[in-house]
């Protein structure tokens, strides 16, 4: 695995760099060996914060996580991804799709005021064909509520969604 480790408001020790590859060392049977693992360490306000990312083949695996210790929001952040490595392996496995990568995505919208509307995050990513069914499964490896994704049987955008219970939603605009 290629690790790309970098800090934002916190110098990347030797003791971090080894921690991550004693700890994410772990996951390698996982993966191939050219896949690149993006980790990035922060600090805000005494928050120890991890964020590890996992481009592969259709899908990404993202967690975060974040205690007083940087050394146990390590072993949080590992612990996660193994979950979800193992639980969607098989799924990932049984899909063939191809090999195009999708970044980071989705924006935040906050509303500060209620009459001013102020975006304070926007993100930019490729949207890439998919079935509905893939869509879920990488918006449950990323961890969010909504995926956008271009259908591949309809070619046009749409949004998938967690319901209560544990059931998702399909949003197909009309136009």
């Amino acid at each position: 695995m290629n690790y790309i480790i970098s800090g934002k408001n916190i110098e990347v020790t030797e003791g971090l760099k080894s921690a991550i590859y004693d700890k994410i060392g772990r996951l390698e049977k996982f993966f191939a060996e050219d896949t690149d693992v993006q980790i990035t360490f922060s600090v805000e306000k005494e928050r120890q914060k991890i964020e590890v990312t996992i481009p592969m083949k259709g899908h990404i695996i993202r967690a975060e996580q974040s205690s007083e210790d940087m050394y146990v929001s390590i072993d949080l952040v590992v612990e996660v991804i193994e979950r979800q490595v193992t639980k969607y392996k098989k799924k990932i496995v049984d899909k063939e799709q191809n090999a195009a990568y999708i970044q980071n995505d989705f924006f935040n919208v906050e509303d500060e005021d209620d009459e001013e509307i102020k975006i304070i995050r926007s993100k930019r990513f490729a949207v890439k064909p998919m079935y509905p069914e893939d869509a879920c499964i990488q918006m449950e490896l990323l961890g969010h509520n909504f995926f956008v994704f271009r259908n591949a049987e309809t070619e046009e955008v749409n949004v998938v969604y967690k319901r209560k219970g544990n059931t998702y939603g399909l949003i197909e605009p009309e136009f």
